[in-house]
């Protein structure tokens, strides 16, 4: 079934516009599509542009605050000006590619929460600009970065919280102006660890993973034995046993520290 929401009408008389999304599972690297739908008022109208977006709603960490902002991270204007004739119904076929960083919003059909991403559809009108709602779509991990949130659940994991941060992870690929961060609780078996945190940051050959133990407000403790980094590409991921890896990060950090 397609995924609809109506934005707000622009004035008495005047068009509404309604987005319909083909399919809201996407995974990153991959695309959205839809129609944009704008239905003629009592009146012929000047439409000056109409574009169409993702957006996410983000954290930002001031010196003494924190607050949550709506960013658009990609943005497609659909076509020129044109003239909607009064009652009639103009629709605009889309597609937006979803960027490899995209953070994901589902783990095993499950929807993680904290997340916040969707389309935005923006129509300029006589000098006005509506930009209506955000219509969710259902980010799934790819199979390299499912594997390592497999291996966290293998090793009994549980999942606590997701959010995304304004900001840059040092020594990623990161291009976006923002960064997921998944944060797991252990098992009894790490009873002197609080959680883990993890970040993907991808690209169409590999990603970096990012994995931090006891995380400092707003810093990455690059030099620590408790953060690590590393590169896995997302075609050969299969020859490592993650569960084993991060088993034994866990149990060389662990018994330095006396956690367990």
């Amino acid at each position: 079934m397609p995924f609809k929401k109506l934005l707000a009408s622009l004035g008495a008389g005047g068009a509404s516009v309604e987005t319909v999304l083909t399919e809201v599972n996407v995974v990153p690297g991959g695309v959205v599509q839809g129609e944009v739908r704008i239905q003629g008022g009592s009146v012929n109208q000047q439409i000056e542009a109409l574009s169409v977006g993702l957006q996410a709603r983000v954290e930002v960490e001031g010196q003494d605050t924190e607050y949550k902002q709506d960013i658009e991270f990609t943005k497609v204007r659909l076509g020129g000006a044109f003239e909607l004739q009064a009652n009639a119904v103009h629709a605009v076929p889309f597609t937006l590619d979803i960027p490899w960083e995209t953070p994901i919003t589902m783990i095993d059909g499950q929807a993680l929460r904290g997340m916040d991403i969707g389309v935005t559809t923006e129509l300029e009108i006589a000098r006005a600009v509506d930009s209506g709602d955000l219509d969710p779509i259902n980010v799934h991990p790819l199979p390299a970065q499912k594997a390592i949130l497999d291996a966290f659940i293998q090793l009994g994991f549980r999942f606590k919280n997701a959010d995304m941060e304004r900001g840059h992870i040092r020594g990623t690929r990161q291009k976006l102006p923002f960064y997921q961060e998944i944060e797991f609780l252990p098992p009894q078996q790490y009873r002197g660890l609080n959680q883990v945190e993890l970040s993907f940051v991808a690209d169409q050959n590999a990603m970096d993973v990012v994995l931090e133990m006891d995380k400092k407000p707003g810093m990455f403790s690059e030099g620590s034995d408790t953060f690590r980094s590393f590169q896995v590409g997302l075609n050969d991921y299969q020859a490592t046993d993650w569960a084993a890896y991060l088993n034994q990060w866990l149990s060389e950090v662990g018994s330095k520290r006396s956690w367990f």
